[in-house]
């Protein structure tokens, strides 16, 4: 995304706040439906999902292509690809927690990983396409490869069997036992050259089969009355179930919301995501900006940031399987490294410098695989696809109001100085929440053991201490 912006800008002439809606729609729209994402997984399973995000991100690239302006553009790209990129994120991350169990932090490490050299290899694929194709040849070939989603989703075989096809399997079961009313066919029934009917067993005349057919038609007529008043039931019934489903995962949602550490993390996830998305999709306007480069390089700043980072996921991710560390400190240091990376970029005017901020933002961009593994620890496995739907709402939000607010500084002040200092002063503010609601004292839970008697509360302390 950060070598498409300044393409974009060069092709539309837009302001940089509204060429920015572009990127921050891409990863802000399919974390902000998450929790749409996460009950599609749950229904219909991984691969399903799966499959049809890989027709979104395809057909909403190759859609792209022929966009004939930034509005265009914010809803093929943003909006399209967006809400596919958030689909098979919670389809991949869902599936892998399925699987393990015992190494889940090293398993969602890896797992993430594949975004972060995604995002090398496009990245610099992108630079040499731009030069060779066009930006438009660049975008259909992006969205032709992107179709290869389709065939990683055979692998994604699900663990356990989705909602929908259980509730598919019971309504199957439920008609196999019911009768359906048919009318009688009248093939049978033969006219005779006279006024009367003959069939196989006796003779009718015409008044008597036409009052026959009425008294039929009559009986059909109530029974079809009756199987509409049965379906109308059948309906409100149906409504109701969905309305007890829909109250019952609202206050699931709410539960989660009560959990302090929960409310803490969502924060410094809207936080994090508010300050540290930006770089991504302004580093090379910013080396551009200062003159230290004229066009972007073979290997841009975007490209060494994505390497970073999965290097940083994987060592976080077996960091955090490691008993004596807490995972949520852990997090709460990232950002703090990240912060101070943030506050560096105004200050450094070289673009070695940057290649060097880059890294390190990249690196502690990385703990992006915790998040996983850290929601499971708060609320559990059972909540997990709820609780990690709310916190990626959060994230998404920030990474969605991130990059426009950075260009609206820029167009402001001409300089993207106060745009990163307001981006690491957040990053700075989400670190401090977490760390200091994540505290012990904060803790309302009373633990107790068994098979220990307490004379007084300053011993029950000191012995859960």
């Amino acid at each position: 995304m950060g070598v498409l912006y300044p393409e974009w800008l060069d092709a539309f002439q837009e302001s940089k706040g509204m060429t920015a809606w572009v990127g921050s729609l891409v990863a802000g729209v399919g974390l902000i439906a998450s929790p749409v994402c996460s009950a599609c997984v749950d229904n219909f399973g991984a691969r399903p999902v799966t499959i049809f995000s890989g027709v979104m991100v395809a057909g909403g690239l190759m859609l792209s292509a022929f966009a004939p302006n930034v509005q265009f553009l914010i809803f093929s790209y943003g909006i399209v690809v967006g809400l596919g990129c958030g689909l098979v994120y919670a389809a991949t991350l869902t599936i892998t927690c399925q699987y393990f169990d015992k190494r889940r932090g090293l398993a969602l490490g890896i797992v993430t990983t594949g975004t972060s050299v995604g995002s090398f290899i496009y990245a610099t694929a992108q630079t040499t396409l731009i030069l060779h194709y066009g930006l438009d040849g660049c975008l259909l070939i992006i969205g032709a490869v992107s179709l290869n989603l389709i065939a990683c989703a055979g692998f994604m075989r699900p663990l356990i069997v989705p909602s929908y096809y259980l509730k598919q399997r019971a309504a199957l079961e439920r008609n196999t036992e019911k009768q359906l009313l048919e009318k009688p066919p009248l093939d049978d029934l033969k006219v005779t050259t006279g006024s009367t009917v003959t069939t196989p067993d006796k003779t009718l005349t015409v008044k008597e089969l036409l009052i026959s057919i009425d008294g039929k038609d009559l009986t059909l007529q109530t029974e079809k009355k009756a199987g509409n008043f049965l379906t109308g039931l059948g309906v409100m019934k149906l409504i109701k179930k969905k309305k007890q489903a829909y109250s019952k995962y609202v206050q699931s949602i709410c539960e989660i919301l009560q959990d302090q550490a929960m409310v803490a993390f969502c924060i410094a996830i809207f936080l994090f995501s508010l300050g540290a998305f930006p770089p991504v999709l302004f580093i090379e306007d910013v080396a551009q900006s200062e003159g230290l480069i004229e066009e972007v390089s073979l290997i841009p700043l975007v490209s060494i940031s994505s390497i970073a980072t999965c290097v940083g996921k994987l060592v976080l991710g077996m960091l955090v399987d490691i008993k004596w560390i807490n995972s949520i400190y852990l997090y709460a240091f990232t950002m703090f490294a990240a912060a101070i990376s943030l506050l560096f970029i105004p200050i450094i005017k070289t673009y070695v410098g940057l290649q060097i901020l880059s890294v390190v933002l990249g690196f502690f961009s990385g703990n992006w695989s915790l998040t996983s593994y850290i929601t499971t620890r708060i609320v559990g496995l059972e909540k997990l696809t709820q609780a990690h739907g709310v916190l990626m709402f959060f994230g998404g939000f920030g990474i969605m109001l991130g990059p426009p607010v950075v260009g609206w500084f820029f167009d402001w002040t001409q300089s993207y100085d106060l745009a990163f200092y307001f981006s690491g002063s957040c990053v700075l503010l989400g670190a401090l929440i977490l760390s200091v609601l994540s505290l012990p004292c904060w803790s309302r839970k009373r633990i107790d053991r068994p098979g220990v008697d307490y004379t007084s509360n300053c011993d029950k302390v000191a012995s859960v201490a």
